[in-house]
């Protein structure tokens, strides 16, 4: 895979990922990752991250964390985000928490 995304395309596609990953995007967790990145983007990514598999998103963040060095501060403010997006709807279910663990172990 050729990934040549800018890091902010890389964390809208975390994010997303994390929004979509219980197939249910509610407006709060989409509202929450506008704040974040800019529209163009999050259509972009958005596409992205519904059309490849549960296996192709998690490769995909592996191989962009892999090429690309992430600072200490820029990996907890990924996953304060990842947190945020979770928890904008009000409840965490059980996907979105194992999800979390999986996002945290990788990116920490």
């Amino acid at each position: 895979m050729n990934l040549n995304w800018t890091q902010k395309e890389f964390e809208a596609y975390v994010l997303l990922y994390a929004a979509h990953c219980n197939l249910i995007e509610d407006k709060n967790e989409q509202d929450y990752i506008h704040t974040i990145v800019d529209e163009k983007t999050f259509h972009k990514i958005h596409t992205e991250v519904v059309v490849d598999s549960e296996k192709e998103n998690l490769q995909k963040i592996q191989q962009y964390l892999s090429e690309n060095n992430l600072t200490q501060q820029d990996k907890e403010a990924l996953l304060r985000n990842i947190k945020k997006v979770l928890f904008a709807d009000g409840t965490v279910d059980y996907l979105e928490k194992n999800v979390y663990q999986i996002l945290k172990k990788m990116i920490s």
